[in-house]
């Protein structure tokens, strides 16, 4: 077991109860959790370990949203994001724990720019939507596979793209919830082909499962009463202040 401080362990709670949450409730909410696992842990060890409790999430969210999926769109970003996750694994097999390190602070950085954007996008008068052809896909699907690769930080892009296509609330979380239940099994090889998943990670993640159950299960029942506005401002807050810290 990981030889981490009582207060450590308050935040991987924390952020594994996040998990739960931003898989059944909250959209975009899964941003806080890296930022709290890489803030704790040496980055690599915080993308496997997260990693994993990302797949028990992914469960909860697809028993809920399973039938609500539009398998065209996958389909439409899969070369895309196979492409990213490659050039992400590359990345992270040959980067240090520092560049992971910076980058991840880089990448959370640029998520919450897109989640940010997205907004005030939102705001705007509703104009017709954008053309939604193979180039905007395939940016999207590759910038999806390589930041979910390094980061686990793929939901604002992906939510982006959804709401960029004007997807129904159902079909949002069926198709995002098949998704990363897909992207997510895929990387596990990669992961553990350089090593990644110890005996110290797994142990870890042992711990922390419970939490994101109880996550989970909350979120299913208050998804429909949570203030989900005044959450992902939290979200928001918290995760720049958790990419600066890496950054420094």
């Amino acid at each position: 077991m990981p030889e981490l401080l009582p207060w450590a362990w308050v935040v991987l709670g924390l952020a594994a109860l996040t998990i739960g949450l931003a898989k059944t409730a909250i959209p975009g909410g899964g941003i806080l959790p890296v930022a709290l696992f890489a803030a704790v842990l040496p980055a690599r060890t915080s993308t496997a370990a997260l990693l994993l409790l990302l797949i028990v999430g992914d469960m909860f969210a697809l028993i809920a949203y399973r039938r609500h999926a539009h398998w065209p769109t996958l389909l439409r970003l899969a070369p895309a994001v196979v492409a990213g996750l490659v050039a992400g694994f590359a990345f992270l097999a040959l980067g240090d724990d520092s560049i992971v390190r910076r980058a991840i602070g880089v990448i959370l950085l640029a998520m919450i720019a897109v989640t940010l954007w997205r907004r005030w996008r939102q705001r705007k008068t509703d104009a017709a939507a954008a053309e939604h052809g193979i180039v905007v896909a395939s940016t999207y699907g590759a910038l999806a596979g390589f930041t979910t690769m390094v980061a686990n930080a793929a939901g604002p892009v992906m939510s982006m793209y959804f709401l960029a296509m004007r997807t129904p609330v159902q079909v949002f979380l069926g198709t995002s919830a098949w998704f990363f239940a897909i992207v997510n099994l895929v990387k596990v090889p990669f992961l553990a082909g350089i090593g990644l998943f110890d005996g110290q990670v797994l142990l870890m993640d042992a711990v922390l499962v419970p939490f994101v159950v109880v996550g989970a299960l909350v979120g299913v029942r208050v998804a429909r009463r949570m203030k989900q506005q005044v959450f992902d401002w939290i979200v928001i807050t918290l995760t720049i202040v958790g990419a600066v810290y890496l950054l420094l």
